[in-house]
């Protein structure tokens, strides 16, 4: 019985993200989501249910409009460095999702750290 790379991509997310809330229960966390055309990230208060702040390549003021590569990542991870800190959050946890860590994901990590994020 073969698995669709859907239902193993869906396995994968739901497995980093229960691992994460035990470990990081009460914290904010940073959600990275990417697709063919576009990344995007969103800072959630998963008490509340709230989302804190957000940011997208598909924002016309970040200047990579409909772009998915490396330095379009790391745009948008020091975008919502910045928007963090408007939103009073220093610290958070990073939730890949079911994205492995590297290239795009990294690329936005790293910016969001360089930007003042705590993960």
């Amino acid at each position: 019985m073969a698995n669709s790379k859907r239902i193993l991509f869906q396995k994968r997310r739901l497995r980093v993200r229960n691992k994460l809330r035990k470990a990081n229960a009460g914290r904010v966390r940073l959600s990275v989501h990417r697709s063919n055309k576009n990344i995007s990230v969103q800072l959630i208060d998963d008490v509340q249910g709230r989302t804190l702040a957000s940011a997208s390549s598909l924002e016309k003021d970040l200047g990579i409009a409909g772009k998915n590569n490396v330095e379009a990542a790391a745009k948008v991870g020091a975008a919502i460095a910045e928007r963090a800190k408007k939103a009073g959050v220093e610290e958070c946890y990073f939730d890949r999702g079911g994205f492995l860590f590297h290239g795009k994901v990294k690329a936005l990590a790293d910016a969001a750290r360089e930007g003042g994020l705590k993960f």
